[in-house]
């Protein structure tokens, strides 16, 4: 089928309608067909391009960016190059805070779009001066004319997946959709594609898919705050609950732990011809476990593939690294 007939005016009107495809090889023998939203195809390779414009428009809009102003953001690289994409259209100047457990690809990544980047210690809580978000907190209110996107409790988040990313599953799948899998880093896509599906069909399960050491699971579960423990798996999860992420909205949330996670990015790499991250492999495995159960031809699981691996390469796509950390 033909696609992108129109001509455009800049990167940022290619954000969006990412294609969605059938997981048949790795998802073989199960009656319920599962299908993958491609989010790695958006411009910038990752489904955080869609909040970084309209984070950006918001602060435009409310009086907070002005022309020549600064965007400063703790992001585990996707967000930041969301924002970078979206600020080198527009001509602001970004600053991002970054953790020292992400991948040397997001740091290269970010400072190829002309993003000046800030490494902050992974091992520090997230109320400490030195966690990459309080870090970037701090920056924003130093800088005159700079704005901190604040992704985590920025309400433009969940708004534009409930505005564009539903809203394509819905018509991709002629409202076919049952199921839909998702993690939280943010909570921003689960929260609005969930919110929107809901309101389509309010049948539709939204699961969400965590990593072992992530507290949202057990909180969501229990009501009670465990203590985080470290996982690799990098983007998803969290030490904290997120304001962007609506706990209501999520039917169920399973955990799967960095070996499985890892294990099922590289099958999807390798028999789907799909070229994906960590947190891809997490929310996959996730969603052919409910394909299982479910065990239902007239139903459909819909999962976002959420970047590509080519930010993993150093990683996930690793065997030295792999052996290292004992997840081969």
């Amino acid at each position: 089928m033909p696609q992108h007939r129109q001509l455009y005016e800049s990167v940022l009107e290619m954000i969006g309608w990412t294609p969605m495809v059938r997981l048949g090889r790795v998802g073989a023998g199960i009656p319920t067909p599962v299908y993958g939203k491609a989010e790695f195809m958006n411009p910038g390779g990752s489904i955080k391009d869609r909040i970084g414009p309209a984070i950006i428009e918001a602060a435009e809009r409310e009086g907070r960016l002005r022309p020549g102003g600064t965007i400063v953001e703790g992001t585990s690289g996707n967000t930041g190059i969301g924002l970078a994409i979206a600020a080198a259209e527009k001509g602001y100047r970004c600053i991002f805070t970054i953790s020292d457990k992400m991948s040397q690809e997001k740091v290269r990544l970010l400072r190829a779009f002309g993003a000046e980047v800030i490494v902050t210690p992974a091992a520090v809580p997230p109320d400490h001066p030195d966690h990459y978000v309080s870090t970037a907190k701090r920056i924003a209110g130093e800088l005159p004319n700079a704005v901190f996107a604040d992704q985590f409790y920025n309400a433009a988040n969940p708004e534009v997946h409930y505005r564009t990313t539903g809203p394509e599953i819905w018509e991709q799948t002629q409202g076919r959709v049952t199921h839909f899998v998702a993690s939280a880093g943010t909570g921003g896509t689960i929260s609005g594609v969930g919110r929107f599906l809901k309101e389509k069909n309010p049948g539709i399960r939204i699961i969400g898919a965590d990593p072992v050491g992530s507290v949202l699971c057990h909180y969501a579960e229990t009501g009670e705050m465990p203590e985080a423990a470290p996982y690799k798996v990098e983007g998803i999860g969290q030490d904290k609950i997120p304001g962007a992420l609506d706990l209501g909205v999520v039917d169920e949330w399973r955990s799967v732990d960095d070996r499985s996670a890892f294990d099922m990015a590289r099958r999807l790499t390798r028999e789907e011809g799909l070229f994906v991250g960590g947190s891809t492999g997490l929310i996959v495995h996730v969603a052919l476990e409910i394909a299982r159960e479910v065990a239902d031809p007239e139903a459909l699981v819909v999962c976002i593939l959420c970047d590509t691996g080519e930010r993993y390469l150093s990683k996930v796509y690793n065997e030295e690294w792999l052996r290292a950390n004992e997840l081969l």
